[in-house]
């Protein structure tokens, strides 16, 4: 521990709050965080603490979506202007506007997690990476689907269900980086080793994936595959808890065709700097709209309602 590292662990104690981290920030917030994960199962391990804060290590819609769940939180973020081009891709009023214009579509609109309160106040179910085809196979058959806003995402489901679904034309700039000529030269260099992807990369790189999962099920599957090395095709971050969670095997970053590894900038702008500050002042704070959080919460529960 460096000693910034070990002032923010003291904050954390004076301020009774838990620090949560998403799997793809840096390794030294990782460190200090009560728990790293994906970002709902990081909003749900809040419920289950006694800290009067919650400071999310994400981006502004996970922070969002901590609140969503735990309205009587205070919930902080590090940088309130770390953003997510998913997120960006589905504004809440062009959806709106979509609806209004396809109403005779009768949509059953399914968003992925990666979205703004306001989109996912507009669903009618919310879905993540781990169980968005269970969620797409719950959608009552005589209604036709928009699925937001991740293109990638909704296909890969698309295909693993047979379900035909409109698709937002939404993606993650660091998903879109890897390319099938990328992820084919790493597995000629590694060509005993599986390649682990997220479904939000495109259609070229899941072909050549030995599993496509979330960022959650590449950990169980990494921990229970026989090999010793793995290529892992999603953000840097994920990388450091592999490695500390699974440390006698080898993960290899997948490279995109401009880098040996994907950076989402948006991730990295959360630093220990600014997770320190963050607990010295309690802000900046995420706050919602009652009635918004209340619409947004609906859609949620159903998809735990579904999932169980």
């Amino acid at each position: 521990m460096t000693p910034l590292q070990e002032k923010i662990l003291q904050l954390k104690k004076e301020k009774n709050a838990v620090i949560l981290a998403h799997n793809y920030q840096l390794k030294e917030i990782q460190e200090v965080a009560d728990h790293v994960g994906d970002s709902l199962g990081l909003s749900y391990q809040a419920r289950e603490t006694s800290a009067n804060i919650i400071v999310f290590c994400g981006v502004h819609f996970m922070a969002e979506t901590a609140k969503i769940v735990n309205p009587t939180r205070k919930v902080l973020i590090p940088d309130l202007d770390a953003g997510c081009s998913l997120s960006d891709s589905c504004p809440p009023e062009r959806l709106a506007e979509y609806l209004q214009q396809h109403q005779h579509k009768n949509y059953y609109v399914v968003a992925y997690i990666n979205c703004s309160a306001g989109v996912k106040a507009l669903s009618d179910v919310i879905c993540t990476s781990g169980n968005a085809e269970k969620i797409v196979r719950r959608v009552p058959s005589d209604r036709n689907i928009l699925f937001v806003p991740d293109q990638n995402l909704g296909e890969w489901v698309q295909d693993r269900t047979g379900r035909h679904m409109t698709m937002w034309q939404g993606n993650c700039y660091v998903h879109i980086e890897f390319t099938h000529a990328s992820i084919s030269r790493i597995r000629e260099e590694h060509p005993n080793a599986p390649i682990v992807a997220h479904p939000e990369c495109t259609r070229a790189v899941r072909m050549l994936a030995d599993e496509v999962c979330s960022t959650e099920k590449m950990v169980h599957y990494c921990r229970d595959h026989p090999s010793d090395t793995f290529i892992i095709v999603t953000e840097s971050g994920m990388l450091h808890r592999l490695r500390r969670e699974l440390p006698h095997k080898h993960f290899i970053p997948g490279p995109t065709e401009l880098c040996a590894c994907a950076d989402c900038r948006y991730m990295k702008m959360n630093t220990l700097e600014k997770l320190a500050a963050t607990l010295e002042t309690e802000s900046p704070e995420i706050i919602l709209e009652e009635t918004l959080r209340q619409r947004a919460l609906i859609p949620i529960e159903r998809m735990l309602d579904w999932s169980r």
